[in-house]
């Protein structure tokens, strides 16, 4: 294993600049002016939000995610970081460093209802936000500087209103540009160790002229795009920090990592990201996934789950008001390698009906007796569903089992698809789910469903956020995985 202490390829290791941050009251703003990117995180969000909801949990460590076997965490407060746990660590390894915390299994619905609210006060500071997930956005700040101030004002700004408002903090980082305005708010944040929990600096500003001194002793997985494969790849040369990576020819990058990312990290190490923010990012896909309790080796269990995804995925076009054109199925196996499939179609699609019909003939080519750990349906090539607009519902009935989907077809064409089989328009199911999405805009997702999504626990209809750190429990969510693989029902 390479020395820590030695650079890429035995030169020696950069030596460590201390930055710092900027406490409320310094007057910057010659320094802040050209720090027009401000990047808002907030703190240990879905852990945040449960506290809010329930002030007895204040003081006491707090896990949001998945507790079963294959469960993993969302988010957790600094009680819990404070004896290693972290997001994306398996529920059952937080449970062993941390036996008293207090697990929830998460509410989608209502952490998506504050981030609404959150979004919507960042866009009184701004007039370019980029929502980055729930919890995080960054801000354009350039065109408001006469009107609120320097970017700094504007940060300490936004971090009051959280709290008064929202009654929740975040991290600011203030910077030139994405990449380090990033960083920075990670800068800003708190952190914790069995030593207690150390409070943040609220922002962190990298002044123009420093941002190398404050990126280049980062480690080198604190980079976007740098994962936990990429990092061990890296140190295999010696590259342990950001100042590590700068230091090595782009030609070894684009050799050990390939061209394309090779010559993009090696633009990160130097600081340089030109991408702009950008206020209305164009939704790529629309997809659900699940991981499931145990591996399921046959199609006619998977086609149940397959069916929900599919409804999910329907629901979700309804609400964005968009159909797709192409339908992709993802599975991971037991040892958690993966595997994708997709098919695009002539015309698009937004109906849960075409959209199983055509992930469940992608996963029917698949020979599915290893065990499949996580399945997932996903949509791309999304267009905008106008009213009129040919979004078209096919008849699969007589597709055979193993067949794929062939193209979509307006109302009165026909054509063999894949196999020989005919794929036409049917009215009548336009009509049924249309009536289905009208009745579900008004009622909630559980108001009505396929009898197939019918099983001994109710209605089991999947929305955004149900089981995404891990299953449940036993029940409808997990049909049997022995017995005869027929064709699914």
């Amino acid at each position: 294993m390479a020395d820590r202490s030695a650079g890429p390829l035995g030169s020696p290791a950069p030596r460590p600049v201390q930055t710092c941050s900027v406490s409320a009251g310094t007057d910057s703003r010659s320094a802040g002016d050209t720090c027009a990117i401000l990047h808002v995180d907030m703190d240990a969000f879905f852990a945040a939000v449960e506290m809010l909801d329930d002030p007895t949990l204040a003081g006491r460590p707090v896990i949001v995610g998945g507790s079963g076997a294959r469960g993993v965490v969302a988010s957790c407060n600094y009680e819990a970081r404070a004896f290693g746990v972290r997001s994306a660590m398996p529920g059952v390894q937080a449970k062993r460093r941390c036996p008293d915390a207090v697990f929830l299994a998460g509410r989608y619905d209502r952490y998506r209802e504050v981030s609404e609210q959150f979004h919507q006060l960042l866009r009184r500071f701004a007039p370019t936000v980029e929502p980055i997930g729930l919890d995080e956005a960054f801000l354009d700040v350039a065109g408001a500087r006469r009107l609120l101030g320097s970017p700094i004002d504007m940060a300490w700004a936004v971090r009051r209103a959280v709290l008064e408002e929202l009654g929740l903090s975040c991290g600011v980082g203030v910077a030139g540009n994405k990449l380090l305005a990033k960083l920075a708010s990670r800068a800003a944040k708190p952190s914790a160790d069995r030593a207690g929990t150390a409070p943040g600096t609220g922002i962190f500003v990298v002044h123009p002229g420093t941002e190398l001194d404050f990126l280049h002793p980062l480690p080198v997985g604190a980079l976007w795009g740098v994962g936990p494969a990429t990092v061990a790849r890296l140190r295999r040369i010696g590259v342990w920090t950001v100042g590590d990576l700068a230091s090595v020819d782009v030609s070894i990058l684009c050799h050990l990592l390939g061209e394309s990312a090779g010559s993009h990290l090696a633009d990160l190490a130097w600081g340089t990201d030109r991408r702009p923010v950008e206020g209305d990012r164009v939704r790529k896909t629309v997809g659900h996934e699940e991981t499931f309790l145990v591996d399921l080796d046959n199609h006619r269990a998977l086609h149940v789950h397959l069916l929900r995804m599919a409804d999910a995925v329907s629901s979700r076009l309804h609400e964005a008001g968009m159909a797709a054109r192409t339908v992709m199925v993802k599975i991971r196996w037991g040892d958690r390698s993966a595997i994708t499939r997709s098919h695009t179609l002539a015309s698009p699609v937004d109906a849960p009906r075409p959209i199983a019909a055509v992930a469940g003939s992608l996963l029917r080519s698949v020979d599915v007796s290893r065990g499949v750990r996580l399945l997932g349906v996903s949509v791309a090539n999304l267009v905008d569903a106008l009213p009129g607009a040919a979004t078209y519902q096919l008849v699969f009935d007589l597709l055979p089992a193993g067949a794929h989907a062939g193209a979509v077809l307006p109302a009165g064409d026909k054509e063999a698809g894949r196999g020989g089989t005919p794929l036409v328009r049917t009215p009548r199911w336009d009509a049924a789910a249309d009536a289905v999405a009208r009745v579900r805009a008004r009622y909630g997702a559980g108001a009505v469903a396929s009898a197939t999504l019918i099983g001994p626990g109710g209605m089991s209809v999947r929305r955004r956020g149900d089981t995404q750190w891990g299953p449940r429990g036993a029940g409808i969510d997990d049909p049997p995985v022995r017995g005869r693989d027929g064709p699914p029902p």
